[in-house]
Parts: C-alpha cells; sequence; structure tokens
C-alpha cells in the first residue's frame, strides 16, 4: 500500500483486566493483521490491564496455547498496568463495559480518542462484553470474538486512513 506522510501514525491500545488473556490476545491477533496488511509501520499496537497482579507477566497460558494453534506470534508481550500517560492513544478498545468505566477513571480523554468496547465493532452480537477465559476457560470462544473484532476494527482504520489520503 502507498502510504502519504510520515506522521500519520495510528495508536492502538487493547485493555483488559489484568492483561494476561483478552487484551494480548488481540494485540497478538491485531498485529498480525496489521502486519499482513502491510501497516506495520503506521499502526503501534499495545495492550494494558486495568489492574496490576500480573504485571511483567506473559500472556496466560490458555492465550498462548490458541495464539500457537492458529501460528500467530506472542513474543514480546507482557502483562503491564495502564496509565494515564495510555490516554494519549488514538484508539483505547477494551474488552468489556466495566474495562470502559476503568480507563474512564484515568483522566480525561483527548477530544480524538476514540473509546469503545471491542464487539461495538461487530454488528449483529448479542453481547457486547468478551467473556473473560480467565474464569470461563473458554479461550477458543475469546479468541472467535477477538479476531472478529480486530478484523472490523483494522477495516475502520483503514478507512480512517484512506479518508486522511494517508493510503490507497
Amino acid at each position: 500500500m502507498e502510504r502519504r506522510g510520515k506522521n500519520n501514525m495510528i495508536r492502538v491500545l487493547f485493555v483488559c483486566l489484568g492483561n494476561i488473556c483478552r487484551s494480548p490476545m488481540a494485540e497478538a491477533l491485531f498485529r498480525d493483521l496489521v502486519k499482513k496488511e502491510g501497516l506495520a509501520d503506521i499502526i503501534k499496537i499495545d495492550s494494558a490491564g486495568t489492574g496490576d497482579w500480573h504485571i511483567g507477566n506473559p500472556p496466560h497460558q490458555g492465550t498462548r496455547e490458541i495464539l500457537k494453534k492458529y501460528q500467530i506470534s506472542d513474543e514480546g508481550l507482557k502483562a503491564r498496568k495502564m496509565t494515564s500517560a495510555d490516554l494519549n492513544f488514538d484508539y483505547i478498545i477494551g474488552m468489556d463495559s466495566e474495562n470502559i468505566k476503568n480507563i474512564k477513571k484515568l483522566g480525561t480523554l483527548p477530544s480524538n480518542a476514540k473509546v469503545k468496547r471491542l464487539l461495538d465493532f461487530v454488528e449483529d452480537k448479542q453481547e457486547m462484553d468478551v467473556p473473560d477465559p480467565y474464569y470461563s476457560g473458554n479461550f477458543e470462544e475469546v479468541y472467535e470474538l477477538v479476531k472478529e473484532g480486530t478484523e472490523n476494527l483494522l477495516m475502520e482504520i483503514k478507512k480512517d486512513l484512506q479518508a486522511k489520503g494517508v493510503i490507497e
């Protein structure tokens, strides 16, 4: 894809409770999609948790296993806690409504920040929260939801980049 301009970096942050299951899964999936689209140089991706229990730990074993099953790298993923400095991301994507509440408690969001649940990008979903597999153990269901959400998020970001003339 052809790009115009160097200062068109889009920053995307995925957020869940502990940053070991859902948000690192979303980060890894989205990173893979972005790389395949040739957009890794203009879309920066990260993840964080609203809690601090797992700081520095790798993703949950279930997350690592499901990513491995679908041949998606989990390289470099380590849990961290979200801070007010993270409010400067362009897209802050929570996995559930509780995450969104916790994100908004961190401070004032810039006017251009888009704070949404991941499943807000999926039409006709009965449930709008990605369930936490830490409690349910259903990493396959979570993978499918995260995959659909991240694919649709990327389509929206690409439309935004096309509208700005950054990509064709």
